[in-house]
Parts: C-alpha cells; sequence; structure tokens
C-alpha cells in the first residue's frame, strides 16, 4: 500500500514538474516558428519567380541601362542559389547569408523600379505595369510573413531564456534562434542631414 501510494505521489510530481517545464510549449513555438519561416521563403521565392517576366518585359525598352538588369539578374541567381533548410533557423552564419542574398535582390528590384520611371514607353507598358503592382503586393507580403517570424522567434527566444524553461533548453539542447536585422543598422541610426541652404 505504501508503496502504491509512493508510486502515485511520485507520478504526480513528476507530472507537475513536466507541465512546468516548457518542453511542450518548445515544440509548439518550434513548430510555429517552422511554418512561419516557411511562409517567409513563399514570398521570397513568388518575388524570385517575378523576376524572369520583368526582366524580360525590360529588355523590350531598347535603351535600358543594360547594367540595371544585370544587377537583378545576378541577385537574382544569387538569391536562389542559397539552399535553405529547417536547419538554416538555428544557424546564424546561414541565416544572415541568406537575408544578405535577399537584402540584394530587394535592392537591385528597387533600384530597377526607380531607373524605369525615366522610360515613358515602359512606365506606359501594361504588361509592366501589372508586373509592377505585383511585385509592390510580394513585397508587402515578404513584410507581413517576415513579422510573424520575428513575432515566432521572439516568443520561442522569450521560452529559452525564461526561468525555469531555460532549464528545459539548457538539457535538451534548444538554443535562442536568429532573427531578422537591418543589413544598415549603423546607416539608418545616424540622423538625417538637413541642409535648407542648398539650392
Amino acid at each position: 500500500m505504501n508503496s502504491r501510494f509512493f508510486s502515485l505521489v511520485l507520478a504526480a510530481v513528476l507530472s507537475l514538474t513536466l507541465t512546468g517545464c516548457g518542453y511542450n510549449d518548445f515544440q509548439r513555438l518550434d513548430e510555429q516558428t517552422k511554418s512561419a519561416w516557411s511562409e517567409v521563403l513563399n514570398q521570397y521565392q513568388r518575388r524570385a519567380d517575378l523576376v524572369p517576366n520583368i526582366v524580360a518585359t525590360v529588355k523590350g525598352e531598347a535603351a535600358f541601362e543594360q547594367d540595371t538588369l544585370t544587377k537583378v539578374i545576378e541577385a537574382r541567381a544569387k538569391a536562389t542559389s542559397i539552399q535553405v533548410t529547417p536547419e538554416t533557423l538555428n544557424d546564424p552564419a546561414a541565416f544572415n547569408k541568406f537575408q544578405a542574398a535577399q537584402g540584394e535582390l530587394g535592392s537591385a528590384l528597387s533600384r530597377l523600379m526607380v531607373v524605369s520611371e525615366r522610360y515613358p514607353d515602359l512606365k506606359a507598358n501594361k504588361g509592366f505595369s501589372d508586373l509592377r503592382v505585383q511585385l509592390e503586393g510580394t513585397e508587402n507580403r515578404i513584410t507581413v510573413a517576415r513579422n510573424r517570424y520575428i513575432q515566432s522567434v521572439q516568443e520561442y527566444n522569450v521560452l529559452t531564456r525564461s526561468f525555469p524553461s531555460n532549464l528545459t533548453a539548457m538539457v535538451f539542447s534548444y538554443q535562442v534562434k536568429p532573427n531578422f536585422t537591418v543589413q544598415n543598422e549603423t546607416q539608418i541610426s545616424a540622423p538625417p542631414v538637413v541642409d535648407f541652404n542648398k539650392k
């Protein structure tokens, strides 16, 4: 009888201990993070898929700056050549490499859109106009997907660093996940220079 009572008490204590350790929360949040990351990748792929159509349309404008087109093509090739796996989420170096490549593609596409403003025939082209709207919509989707991923990672990282779940993180080697960062953080942290005396 004593042995059975002791077993029940031990089972109850273990159950309460495991409930408070956060193990199940780690599993839930890890899956949530992976799901959010998949959506980010989905939107990046959508953008990459638009690039060939945009380039083909712009090439129709004979005088268009070849250098700008080349940079877009090269940036797309670089961004799509990086293999991304679920392990990328736990490897800050691989994550930063991927993020940098996507940033280059975004910058190249932005430059392409700015330069295209100088070409009236291109601006009037219905196909290009439609592609531009699709690209803008995709950039908005990327922003939303990245924000969801950032929130998921924040939740996971708080669990990883909070007591007592940090003990579970240590036991099972759960590491803090890297998050998106701004590539030009030092540049944007400097206040803009406004000179009203320039003419």
